[in-house]
């Protein structure tokens, strides 16, 4: 674990009262396709809040690219190369497709061409629709232009909030399949998703968080076979 982008040790993260994350230890090494599954309320997202700085830490410690982040605004941890596309697509809804995809580059300088061009040749929607509102995109086109958003801001470690949330089922596919493609291209991806199917089957490796917790880890094809993922997550008997 040493040589980890990413290296999540031992934090806890509480809500009030509420211990919402309960000694979570994890790694993503570079390169690699990690999810993080669980069902509703089992911590998943809270766990991606406080690795970005959204949501501060009360023990602990997390380190990227050698470096401990726990305790930095989000806005130096973006500029470290670890970008979030949120729960929810959070674009905004009135700006341009094209004035949401300059937002992602808010922490950079220089010419942006090459990364419109990546973005576009990933998306082409959102090339023919490039001067339209992002409120006016389907929730599918929404997911892209949050996901090209993220990309625009060159992120080493890139983390996903449940792209497939709410989603079509031929749009969820079609989002996987994107999300394949860029760890393809070369980038690294935390991915939180409900659909453990298709989350395992496009990662290499998996940890399971149950009630804050995670209580299983392994290789994604490993997490599979696992009897109790496939009667909890796949709905296999």
């Amino acid at each position: 674990m040493a040589n980890a982008l990413l290296e999540v040790r031992d934090i806890n993260v509480r809500y009030g009262g509420i211990e919402a994350v309960r000694g979570i230890t994890m790694d993503v090494q570079e390169g690699e396709l990690v999810t993080l599954i669980g069902g509703n309320g089992a911590g998943k997202s809270t766990t991606l809040r406080s690795i970005s700085g959204i949501k501060s830490i009360s023990d602990g410690e997390i380190y990227f690219d050698g470096r401990r982040i726990d305790g930095r605004p989000s806005h130096e941890i973006v500029a470290m190369g670890l970008v979030q596309v949120p729960e929810g697509r959070r674009i905004f809804p009135r700006m341009s497709v094209r004035e949401n995809l300059t937002m992602g580059a808010f922490t950079r300088t220089g010419s942006m061409s090459e990364d419109f061009d990546r973005v576009f040749d990933l998306f082409p929607r959102l090339k023919e629709r490039e001067k339209q509102a992002g409120g006016t995109l389907s929730g599918g086109e929404q997911q892209m232009l949050a996901v090209g958003r993220a990309l625009m801001a060159h992120p080493k470690l890139l983390m996903l909030d449940e792209p497939s949330m709410g989603l079509a089922p031929l749009f969820v596919e079609r989002i996987f399949g994107l999300i394949a493609e860029i760890h393809k291209q070369g980038t690294t991806i935390l991915l939180v998703e409900q659909n453990a199917q298709l989350a395992l089957q496009t990662a290499d490796r998996g940890y399971v968080l149950e009630t804050g917790e995670i209580v299983l880890h392994d290789d994604a094809k490993v997490l599979l076979t696992n009897d109790q993922v496939r009667k909890a997550y796949l709905g296999e008997e």
